[in-house]
């Protein structure tokens, strides 16, 4: 005998997970969600450490957002902890804010700049003109020029991505801003707040339906034999779902160092980041300052690169962009499951984009305009096309 579901959900991070709590809350349908980590909440997931700090596992994640609908969506399972991130570079000796403002540009080149026209005048001077933008080199050679690009961006790339930023997608670099003001925030979003508790619980409470079941230490391949659903919702690898028929995709993965310190404070923010292509790693994070605890020691993490371990960056070139699309046209043939998520679609998206992207798949499902707590006919009309095989 095998059990029953309406759906399977394959992935317990932002995607299946907002999936998952649409589908039981909102359609009113039973909801299986698999996750082969041993917890819920993907790469998000916190928790507290042997020091009573609270940690985040798989690096720092900072919410942000200029969606009113994802951060209302998300508003009804936490409350909120105001916070803006700041980003300091070790350039040399000193300490300098990222993204680029006016005080990081003052303080490197040794001048004095007073407003945004002296920074853009400043800038252009330095800029290499550059006819087509295609790679994540061009992009910030034409706006700040060769020095800038050479202190903070070329060795960080070339760490995180194991590539140099001329082989690399404009789409990399082009996610960090260049300004000409003196704002120091990372993110400009007009909301910027983190989990008063922690991702983790935010996460319990939109899996906590009846009708939502959750496994984890389990995998698809393992469960698929045990469960009948109608449908299936896969944020897993897209290359791994289709038995890697085309070869792998390729996959940037991280390694993380936690450590403990009988200090109250490590460092000045939240996350300092290392651009020197002589040090392994690119950032450390000191997570009080995300999380606002007050306690006598603290935590931080190195974060090191690399090209081995869980999938967390999908590795934005032509080529992979073109393997992808072989494995996206599989997807398109295939009946019976939505592939949603970084992993599958192959897209570097942020948390708020993958809520969204979420929402707005659950909301096609079932031609929603938006989500509420109303069930759906229009749902069950969809599920009842016949019963699918996990």
């Amino acid at each position: 005998m095998r059990d029953v579901y309406d759906f399977l959900v394959v992935g317990a991070g932002f995607a299946g997970t907002v999936m998952a709590e649409r589908l039981a809350a909102d359609g009113g349908y039973s909801v299986l969600v698999v996750d082969r980590r041993p917890h819920i909440a993907g790469n998000a997931f916190d928790e507290t450490d042997a020091a009573g700090l609270l940690i985040h596992r798989y690096g720092p994640h900072v919410f942000h957002t200029n969606s009113e609908r994802v951060f209302a969506y998300l508003s009804r399972f936490t409350d909120w902890l105001p916070y803006e991130h700041r980003v300091l570079a070790q350039v040399g000796k000193q300490l300098l804010p990222v993204p680029i403002n006016r005080t990081t540009i003052s303080r490197f080149f040794g001048v004095a700049l007073s407003s945004d026209a002296e920074v853009k005048a400043f800038l252009a001077e330095r800029a290499e003109p550059i006819d087509l933008i295609r790679t994540s080199e061009d992009v910030v050679l034409a706006q700040v020029g060769r020095d800038l690009y050479e202190s903070f961006f070329r060795g960080y790339t070339r760490k995180q991505w194991g590539m140099d930023p001329r082989d690399l997608d404009k789409c990399v670099t082009s996610r960090v801003p260049i300004r000409t003001s003196d704002d120091d925030r990372y993110f400009s979003d007009r909301y910027q707040a983190m989990p008063k508790d922690g991702y983790t619980p935010m996460f319990e409470a939109m899996l906590g339906d009846e009708r939502i079941t959750v496994r984890t230490g389990v995998s698809f391949r393992e469960i698929r034999k045990h469960v009948a659903v109608r449908h299936v919702i896969y944020t897993g690898p897209i290359d791994e779902f289709f038995e890697f028929q085309f070869g792998p995709l390729p996959y940037r993965s991280l390694r993380f160092e936690h450590r403990t310190v009988a200090q109250c404070r490590f460092q000045r923010v939240g996350v300092i980041n290392y651009p020197d292509a002589e040090l392994p790693y690119t950032r450390i994070t000191e997570h009080k300052h995300l999380t606002g605890q007050c306690h006598a020691r603290t935590s931080i993490t190195y974060e090191y690169p690399s090209e081995t371990g869980d999938p967390y960056y999908p590795v934005p070139t032509p080529a992979n962009a073109a393997l992808y699309s072989r494995y996206q046209a599989l997807a398109d043939a295939t009946s019976g499951v939505t592939f949603l998520g970084r992993l599958g679609t192959y897209r570097y998206y942020n948390m708020d984009q993958v809520v969204g992207q979420a929402l707005a798949s659950y909301a096609r499902m079932f031609d929603r305009c938006a989500p509420d707590t109303r069930p759906t006919r229009a749902g069950r009309a969809y599920i009842g096309r016949g019963v699918t095989t996990a």
